[in-house]
């Protein structure tokens, strides 16, 4: 695979949105904003987001929507590679954003759910009806984890809902072609879930003790973050120690392919056919292109 170096200098990229134009917008959650990288390497700021800016996509109202963590990471220094550490005392939660390119205006939509305040929002995607499917990834504190959880929401600000609660570590989700499931990669099992989707918004009861279906556990230490669907229904899934992409057949089967960067954590696609994929390699604060060996799914909204 021939992998071109797009840019670098950037501040724990991820949430990468392949624009009409051919830049890409992306979060940079140390950096707290929003950067648009243009083809050439150009990077120029959309915006800044205070707290910390994760995953990032068009909603269908043309905005930019967000999933803030709040700021949940301390950040390390190991060997000159940036690394997430712990969650520092500061940090009360997170929310879900709206950014209005008309205006400049940023906006928090959604701050908790039933009276439970967000803890880590982390990543999302929209559906045919324009409702979003949104992780967050929870948090650790001194004396344990806070669990994370699978959220639906509609942009209005008229409904959030949580479809499923007390995951180890939701981070990357996405819909099936068909939308029938939606796929959520857990960072520290390395595992890929899906969840089937019984209507627009709601989940069908877990299956037994299981709050879903296992699709595929990653053998040895391999750690995974947000991800994108191919056209064929593949679940695209950045892969961290293992540096790269790992794509996940729905039968549970894998194909990896590899990138220079222990903390890959992100994919998007675009281009001709769907066919370009951006990466964020994100220790490095890199963003890497390629051509894929098969095209990518079309989101529902783009801009």
């Amino acid at each position: 695979m021939d992998i071109q170096l797009v840019t670098e200098g950037l501040e724990f990229p991820e949430g990468p949105i392949a624009m009409a134009d051919g830049s890409v917008i992306l979060t940079e959650i140390k950096g707290q904003r929003l950067t648009r990288v243009y083809p050439d390497g150009r990077k120029e700021k959309v915006c800044d987001v205070p707290g910390g800016p994760n995953g990032a996509a068009i909603g269908p109202d043309g905005a930019i929507w967000i999933t803030n963590n709040g700021g949940s990471f301390e950040w390390l220094d190991n060997q000159g590679l940036v690394i997430p550490g712990p969650t520092p005392p500061s940090h009360t939660g997170g929310s879900l954003q709206r950014y209005d390119f008309k205006t400049g205006k940023l906006e928090t939509v959604y701050d908790s759910c039933e009276g439970k305040r967000l803890i880590g929002p982390n990543d999302l995607v929209f559906d045919k009806q324009g409702g979003v499917w949104f992780t967050d990834h929870g948090c650790s504190t001194p004396e344990g984890k806070k669990y994370g959880g699978l959220y639906y929401a509609k942009t209005d600000g008229s409904m959030i809902s949580r479809q499923r609660d007390h995951l180890i570590s939701p981070n990357g989700v996405g819909l099936s072609p068909d939308e029938k499931v939606v796929y959520v990669a857990d960072t520290n099992l390395g595992r890929l879930w899906g969840f089937d989707i019984a209507q627009p918004g709601v989940l069908t009861p877990p299956p037994g003790f299981a709050p879903g279906r296992v699709i595929c556990n990653l053998p040895d230490y391999q750690l995974l973050d947000s991800l994108a669907v191919e056209a064929s229904g593949k679940v695209c899934v950045a892969t961290i120690i293992n540096g790269g992409i790992t794509a996940f057949d729905p039968n549970g089967t894998t194909e990896h392919f590899p990138f220079p960067d222990l903390i890959c954590t992100n994919i998007c696609f675009g281009g001709d056919y769907m066919m370009d994929a951006w990466i964020t390699a994100s220790s490095t604060g890199k963003l890497y292109k390629c051509r894929w060996p098969r095209p990518g799914l079309k989101l529902n909204f783009n801009a």
